[in-house]
């Protein structure tokens, strides 16, 4: 019986898919009866999968998102320092929303940041899974599982393995380079395309902005002060900040999921939301300088006009230190979006997959998964 063509990269972790389940995973994608569910995971799954992480990550989590606007919003002026550095505690921040909005007002910026993340998270995911899906055909990103040439002991066991690897993940496997390479380009091109959204966000959850009660009318008043250019605004220091955050975030995720996966009997949503959390502890920690320079240059342009600029004033205002204002929230706020965003994201993807009976997908007939 031939073997269905091209020879792409399984999407089993090596360190999940034991000799069993590798040649059961031959097995049964070269039998006829399993191609028809190869084409399941299409890409309104993809959309739709994206779609409810964004939205879930984002209502969970806008506290901390605006919290640590405010904190990196603080700068030498007189009025950031009446408060001192008492202001710019989290406890004190917490206080002050708490004293001038009440409890809603943690929830500042939550329609904007819905508006930004549903559809963004959704296209940054069939963007990831397309491109990693063109990666794959690339022999120098592509990741190929070994087959061993023994076969299973029986085939009862077989079927198990399969299984079992089967429900482990939904994605196509790539070097390191290829992840870096993948995130990268998809991060920053659906940044780039969000970008007026994602100023408008910043400047609802800054309270420099109180006169901002709709999104139609930030983006006119956006327009009415700065023009098209402020729409873009930061957009420099957020391309700086994503496109190696979601690069190296794949690689440490690829890497978490293969070192956890060995770990017998590991739930799927344990696997992929503590992967999800390594992977966005030490992607937020290299990535959080540019970070503060890009919510600088969005709440307040008039002093941080560039990206230079906006670095020589946050040393100016509070030394090398003031690079890292607001790293614990934005870690908090990073690793529980991956944790929720991740998990909810493979596991609706693993649910729709094996709904429908479907073995592993045919790289040729789906997109690529993300990692």
């Amino acid at each position: 019986m031939s073997l269905p063509p091209p020879p792409l990269p399984l999407p089993i972790p090596n360190a999940i898919a034991g000799p069993s389940s590798s040649s059961s995973n031959l097995s049964s994608s070269s039998s006829p009866s399993s191609s028809k569910g190869k084409t399941n995971l299409k890409a309104s799954h993809h959309l739709m999968s994206g779609a409810l992480s964004g939205f879930s990550s984002a209502v969970v989590l806008q506290p901390l998102d605006l919290l640590k606007t405010r904190l990196q919003q603080a700068s030498g002026s007189a009025s950031a320092q009446e408060g001192g550095l008492k202001r710019r505690r989290i406890r004190a921040v917490v206080k002050q929303v708490l004293r001038e909005d009440g409890v809603p007002g943690l929830w500042r910026g939550t329609v904007p940041t819905l508006v930004r993340n549903v559809p963004g998270v959704a296209i940054y995911f069939y963007s990831l899974s397309a491109i990693r899906h063109k990666l794959s055909s690339i022999p120098y990103f592509a990741v190929t599982v070994p087959i061993p040439a023994s076969a299973p002991s029986s085939p009862s066991s077989s079927l198990a393995a399969g299984s079992s690897s089967r429900s482990k993940s939904a994605l196509t496997k790539l070097s390191s380079g290829g992840n870096l390479m993948a995130g990268a380009i998809a991060r920053t091109s659906v940044g780039f395309v969000l970008s007026p959204i994602t100023v408008v966000k910043a400047r609802f959850e800054s309270n420099r902005y109180a006169n901002y009660h709709s999104i139609p009318g930030a983006l006119l008043s956006i327009y009415r002060t700065n023009g098209i250019r402020g729409f873009f605004q930061g957009f420099t220091a957020t391309a700086v900040r994503d496109a190696p955050y979601a690069g190296m975030y794949l690689v440490f995720y690829e890497k978490g999921k293969d070192l956890i996966g060995r770990i017998h009997g590991i739930p799927n949503a344990a696997l992929h939301s503590s992967s999800g959390v390594m992977a966005a502890v030490f992607a937020t920690l290299l990535t959080s300088p540019a970070d503060v320079v890009k919510t600088r240059m969005q709440v307040n342009p008039a002093d941080h006009p560039s990206l230079g600029k906006a670095v020589a004033r946050i040393l100016a205002d509070r030394g090398a230190l003031g690079l890292f204002s607001g790293t614990s929230l934005r870690i908090s706020r990073k690793a529980a979006s991956a944790a929720i965003g991740w998990t909810v994201y493979e596991g609706l993807l693993i649910f729709l997959r094996d709904r429908n009976g479907s073995g592993i997908a045919q790289p040729s007939e789906q997109l690529g998964r993300v990692s």
